[in-house]
C-alpha cells in the first residue's frame, strides 16, 4: 500500500464528502461528558418494496453501543422514511470518530458519514473533595531479590535444550553404514553366511533364495575377474567366463565351469519357469557355488601387498570421516544449547526488548542511530530533520491525473502506512484567500485516514508551537491499520501537526508501531526540529 495519505492532507476534503448521500447521518451532540449517551441516527427514504438492513454490533469504532432502538417508519406518499437510532457512549476522555458504516438497501451497500465526537472529562472541585495525607515513600524491591526465578528460567531453558538434543539423538534414524570388505572372496563368503541365516528355503521362498545365491556368485565373478556378470544372461556369462579363464591364465577345470553353468540355469528355471527343485538339490547347488567361488579365488594370482595397504588406508579414511561427522554434529548441538542458555539468561536479566534491539536487530533503531538529514520541503517551506531524505510524491498522478483548481500542493514522504515507521510532509498554497480552520483540517485528515484503512481512531488534540513561537495544532492518538492484502490489522500511534497561514497550510504526519520506545524518540526528535517559513 504505497503512500495514499496525500488525500487526507487536503483542505478540500469537504468537497470529497459533499456528494449526495442516500443515508443521512445525525448525532444529537458532538461533545458530551464521560459516560453520557450520544444518540446516533440514520435516515433513508425508500419505496415500499425495498429491503433495508441497518448496521449492528456492540462497538461502532471505539464507542460502545448501549442500545439499538427499533426502526421507526414514516410514510411519505408512495415512499417510506426509515429512522434508525442508536445510543453510544465512551468512558475515556478524548476525541473519537464514529466510523463510516454500511446500510444495505436492496443488497447494495451505502456508506454513512463518519463523525468526530469529543468526550469531555469530569472536572473535579478539589476544594470540596476530601484530601488525604501523602503516604510514605515505598521502597522498591531490589531487581535481584528474585534471583532464584532467573536461575529456574536458565535451568529450564538448558533442560529444554538438552531434551531437544536427546530426542533428536534418540529418534534419529540410524544410517546404515556400508561394510567395506578387504577382498571379493571375503565379501562373497560373508554374504553366503548371511543368506544361510535368512532360512529362505525353510520358509518356502526358493525363488528368493536362488536369486540371492546367483547374485552372490555373479558379483564375485564381476569383481574378481572383471567381467560384466550382473547384466549378462547365463549363456553370455559362461562365454565371457571361458574367455577370461584363457586371458587371465586361470587354472580352472571344465567341471568347475559346468557346475557354475548348471546352478545358473537351475536358478533361471526357478525364477522364470517356476521350477521347484528338491531340498537336496538346493543344498547341492549351494555347495557347487561355494566350491566354484573358492576355486576361482585359488586360481587368481595374488595381488601385490601395496594394493591391500591402499585398501586399508581407504578404509581408515572413511572411518575418520565418519568420526569427524559425528564430532561436528555434537559441536553444532552444543553450540545451539549454549546459545539457548545465553539468550535465556539475557532475556531474564535484560528483557526481550534489549535482546531484540541490540542483538536481533531493530528497524527503527537503525533509523535513530543512522545519519539524519536536515532539509526544506514544499512551498510554503517546512524545515525539518529526518532519519532519511523524504522523496517527492507526484500528487497529480495519485489523484488520477487531476490537479486541484484551488491550491498548489506538494508532498514528500518516506515509507508507507503499513511500515514500522512512516513520515510525510504536505504543503498547500491556496490560490484564493480562505480562512483556515485547523480543527477542520484535522477532522478531514481523520476521515481520509479512515478511508485508507484506519479503524478505531482515537484522537486527542492540543496546541503546538515551534521553537520560533509559531502556533499550530497537534493531533495525536492511536488507530488500527488494516493491510488490504493480508487483511491483518496492527495497532499504530500517530502524530500530526498543522500550521495555517493566510494563503497556505503546512502539515507533518508521523505513523509508528504503538509501544515502540525507539520510534517514540524518532518522532519526538522530528517534531522538535520543525521550522515553519512565514508567507509574506
Amino acid at each position: 500500500m504505497k503512500i495514499k495519505l496525500y488525500i487526507f492532507f487536503l483542505l478540500i476534503s469537504t468537497f470529497v464528502f459533499a456528494q449526495q448521500k442516500r443515508v443521512t447521518t445525525l448525532v444529537d451532540s458532538t461533545k458530551v461528558k464521560i459516560g453520557a449517551q450520544i444518540n446516533l441516527t440514520f435516515k433513508t427514504t425508500v419505496d415500499t418494496l425495498s429491503k433495508v438492513a441497518f448496521p449492528e454490533g456492540k462497538l461502532f469504532g471505539s464507542l460502545e453501543v448501549l442500545e439499538s432502538y427499533p426502526t421507526d417508519t414514516i410514510k411519505e406518499n408512495d415512499k417510506y422514511q426509515l429512522i434508525k437510532k442508536y445510543g453510544l457512549t465512551q468512558f475515556d476522555s478524548g476525541k473519537y470518530t464514529i466510523p463510516s458504516l454500511k446500510v444495505i438497501i436492496n443488497s447494495k451497500p451505502f456508506a454513512t458519514d463518519s463523525i468526530l465526537v469529543e468526550i469531555l472529562p469530569v472536572v473535579v472541585d478539589t476544594l470540596k473533595q476530601h484530601m488525604y495525607d501523602i503516604k510514605d515513600i515505598s521502597t522498591v524491591p531490589n531487581d535481584y531479590s528474585n534471583w532464584w526465578i532467573y536461575l529456574l528460567i536458565v535451568i529450564g531453558i538448558a533442560g529444554i535444550g538438552y531434551l531437544i538434543y536427546f530426542l533428536i539423538k534418540k529418534y534419529k534414524k540410524p544410517i546404515e553404514e556400508e561394510i567395506v570388505y578387504a577382498s571379493p572372496i571375503e565379501k562373497a563368503t560373508a554374504h553366503l553366511k548371511t543368506l544361510e541365516k535368512k532360512s529362505l528355503v525353510e520358509r518356502g521362498e526358493v525363488k528368493e533364495y536362488y536369486s540371492e545365491l546367483t547374485d552372490i556368485a555373479r558379483t564375485y565373478i564381476e569383481e574378481a575377474i572383471e567381467i560384466p556378470a550382473m547384466e549378462s544372461t547365463t549363456d553370455e556369462l559362461i562365454s565371457a567366463f571361458k574367455i577370461a579363464i584363457v586371458k587371465k591364465k586361470l587354472s580352472l577345470s571344465e567341471e568347475t565351469i559346468k557346475n557354475l553353468e548348471k546352478v545358473l540355469k537351475q536358478a533361471d528355471l526357478v525364477k522364470f519357469a517356476k521350477s521347484k527343485p528338491l531340498e537336496f538339490e538346493i543344498a547341492d547347488d549351494k555347495i557347487k557355488i561355494e566350491k566354484t567361488i573358492f576355486k576361482i579365488h585359488q586360481s587368481i594370482p595374488e595381488e601385490v601387498e601395496e594394493e591391500e595397504l591402499e585398501d586399508n588406508e581407504a578404509n581408515q579414511v572413511k572411518i575418520l570421516k565418519r568420526k569427524k561427522a559425528k564430532k561436528r554434529t555434537l559441536i553444532i548441538v552444543s553450540v545451539v544449547v549454549v546459545l539457548f542458555v545465553s539468550f535465556g539468561i539475557l532475556i531474564a536479566v535484560k528483557g526481550f526488548d534489549f535482546l531484540k534491539d541490540n542483538i536481533l536487530g531493530h528497524p527503527t533503531k537503525e533509523l535513530l542511530e543512522g545519519e539524519w538529514v536536515s532539509s526544506q520541503y514544499g512551498n510554503p517551506a517546512i524545515k525539518i530533520e529526518t532519519p532519511k531524505v523524504l522523496k517527492r510524491m507526484d500528487v497529480s498522478k495519485m489523484m488520477g491525473g487531476q490537479q486541484s483548481e484551488m491550491a498548489d500542493m506538494q508532498m514528500f514522504g518516506y515509507g508507507a502506512m503499513m511500515d514500522d515507521f512512516y513520515i510525510a510532509i504536505m504543503t498547500t498554497k491556496l490560490k484564493q484567500e480562505i480562512k483556515i480552520e485547523l480543527a477542520q483540517a484535522l477532522e478531514g485528515s481523520l476521515k481520509m485516514m479512515e478511508a485508507n484503512g484506519a479503524q478505531n481512531i482515537l484522537v486527542k488534540q492540543e496546541s503546538f508551537s515551534t521553537k520560533e513561537g509559531i502556533e499550530g495544532l497537534r493531533g495525536f492518538g492511536t488507530m488500527n491499520i488494516l493491510d488490504p492484502i493480508t487483511k491483518k490489522s496492527r495497532k499504530a500511534y500517530y502524530e500530526v501537526i498543522f500550521f495555517g497561514q493566510e494563503g497556505g497550510l503546512q502539515q507533518v504526519i508521523v505513523l509508528q508501531e504503538e509501544g515502540d520506545e525507539i520510534a517514540n524518540e524518532i518522532t519526538e526528535r522530528i517534531m522538535n526540529s520543525v521550522e515553519i517559513a512565514i508567507i509574506k
